[in-house]
Formats: C-alpha cells, structure tokens, sequence
C-alpha cells in the first residue's frame, strides 16, 4: 500500500510541471516574451530550457526513469524560477503577496522534488535508481 501511495504521490510532485510545460510547447513565443519581459540573456534558447525542464524531467519523474538525477535538476530549475520570476521582496502591495505565495509553493515542490531524490522512485517505476 504504501509503495502505490508513493507513487501516486510521485505523480501528483510532477503533474504541475507537465501540464505547464505542455502548455508552453504549444505556444513557446508566449514563452520568450516572459522570459525576455525579465531582462534575462538569450530568452529563445531559456525558453527552449524551460519547456525541456517541466516536460522532459516532470515526464522522467512521472515514469519514474531516472527520477532522482531528474528530481535534483528539476529542483534547482524550480528554485532558479522563486529568483528570477517570483522575487518578491523587490516588489511592493498585491504583487509582493501573490510572488510570496508563489515562491513558498514552489518551495515546498523543492521538498517533494529532494525527497524523490533522496528515496528514489519507488516500487512502481520504469527503473529504480
């Protein structure tokens, strides 16, 4: 019972990252302009990065194929989004709170994400590691 519960588990970490990265790959310009809107260097090439990201790794946790690697990647991805996307404390009134809320969700994604990689993916996998 608790193996089917992790996995579950392991499935509903990722969900966030899969419908949002399969949201992106079909309208990825959406995507430039965002990360373009941030100031940040070669937006086209980060937001090929960040579609690979949600999709690619959320998809490997999913399957539970190579989930601890993808885990710790898809963690330092979700934290590089609480600097560079919901950062909060340069902002001020309503945004400053819908950021902090955002940033503290992601947070505790990171949790889960770590604890993936710390145990691994579970008896319901394609491989075990």
């Amino acid at each position: 019972m608790s193996q089917a519960v992790f996995s579950v588990a392991r499935l509903l970490v990722v969900v966030l990252f899969c419908v949002s990265g399969a949201q992106k790959l079909m309208n990825p310009a959406a995507v430039v302009s965002t990360v373009a809107g941030k100031g940040l260097p070669y937006p086209q090439v980060l937001a090929s990065l960040t579609i690979a990201a949600e999709l690619g790794l959320g998809l490997l946790i999913a399957l539970g194929f190579y989930a601890r690697a993808a885990s710790v990647l898809l963690a330092g991805f979700t934290l590089a989004t609480i600097v560079f996307f919901h950062n909060f404390w340069s902002m001020s009134g309503d945004a400053a709170r819908l950021n902090q809320i955002q940033a503290m969700k992601n947070l505790s994604i990171v949790g889960g994400l770590l604890m993936i990689a710390a145990v691994g993916p579970g008896r319901f996998a394609l491989n075990r590691r």
